[in-house]
């Protein structure tokens, strides 16, 4: 998991850095590194369960400090703290996002065309800027696993606006 047939340096893969990681996953946490690997160009790659052996640990160990100085060359001194609130920041502000969007008329028009229950609503946030703009995706569970996006919309935090993303 560790090596790809196509070698690219420090890491990085199709534009993005990939760091690794196993072990239990903490849920919150992988929903705001996702959120902001636009914003990073970072993403996580999960390379082994719950339980690995000491090889796989220094494999991974030993990737994701080549990697981390590769991010440090492009992004600066001082990266990992940036990035480690962006995190945090998201976890506070992915509340914003659903204040938004639990009153707004559109938003849950769009969930009453897909049949999705207002208290059951599964999506993904995307950071799109600093500004307060995010994309959702608010997914449908009942539909194929192929595509379960039933729509997107983008949400302004600051303006308390949302747009449908065509």
């Amino acid at each position: 998991m560790l090596s790809s047939c196509k070698k690219e340096d420090d890491g990085l893969h199709n534009g993005y850095f990939w760091l690794y990681g196993a072990g239990l996953k903490d849920m919150y946490r992988e929903e705001a590194t996702k959120a902001i690997s636009e914003k990073w160009k970072i993403k996580w790659v999960d390379a082994g369960g719950c339980v690995i052996d000491d090889e796989t640990l220094k494999k991974i160990t030993d990737t994701n400090k080549k990697t981390r100085e590769a991010i440090e060359k492009k992004c600066g001194e001082g990266w990992a703290l940036r990035y480690n609130k962006d995190i945090e920041d998201f976890m506070m502000k992915r509340v914003d996002v659903m204040d938004v969007l639990i009153v707004n008329k559109l938003f849950r028009s769009k969930l009453r065309d897909h049949n999705i229950p207002i208290d059951d609503v599964d999506k993904e946030i995307k950071v799109l800027n600093d500004k307060g703009q995010y994309e959702v995706a608010v997914i449908n569970p009942k539909l194929k696993y192929e595509n379960k996006i039933g729509f997107r919309v983008n949400v302004d935090t600051n303006k308390r606006t949302v747009n449908l993303v065509k």
